[in-house]
């Protein structure tokens, strides 16, 4: 992909589309793409908040963050187009099946057990 298509600022109704269809958990609004994660605790919080630096630092694009004990939103909006890219949909998509990705569902890994608050982490959206 070019330089220039990933500067390329998309129009408010084509991210609205694309949202919905590639990223239906996350909102456009006051010129972000957004997303708020829900956790158990602060500890899943700060998980949360480095995966999403790690992701970041790597991609060399880099997202505001907000957080609270229970939650963090991350925005996205790629400052030299004024405006919201293919840089902040690939992001987003990266943001999202990483810190969405449930152990558990197939394969050897169980993921944190369910029942006891104390192991509780990421509240996932179907809950």
């Amino acid at each position: 992909m070019s330089q220039d298509s990933k500067e390329r600022a998309y129009q408010p109704d084509e991210i609205e589309a694309r949202l919905k269809r590639e990223l239906p958990h996350w909102r456009y609004e006051n010129g972000w793409i957004r997303r708020t994660f829900r956790t158990s605790s602060w500890k899943g919080t700060l998980m949360v908040i480095n995966a999403v630096g790690h992701l970041a630092e790597a991609a060399w694009h880099h997202p505001d963050i907000g957080a609270s004990y229970a939650w963090v939103e991350v925005k996205l909006q790629t400052h030299s187009a004024k405006g919201i890219t293919d840089k902040d949909f690939e992001l987003a998509r990266k943001i999202e099946d990483f810190v969405s990705w449930r152990p558990g569902k197939e394969g050897a890994l169980g993921g944190t057990p369910t029942g006891d608050q104390r192991f509780a982490y990421i509240k996932y959206d179907d809950k």
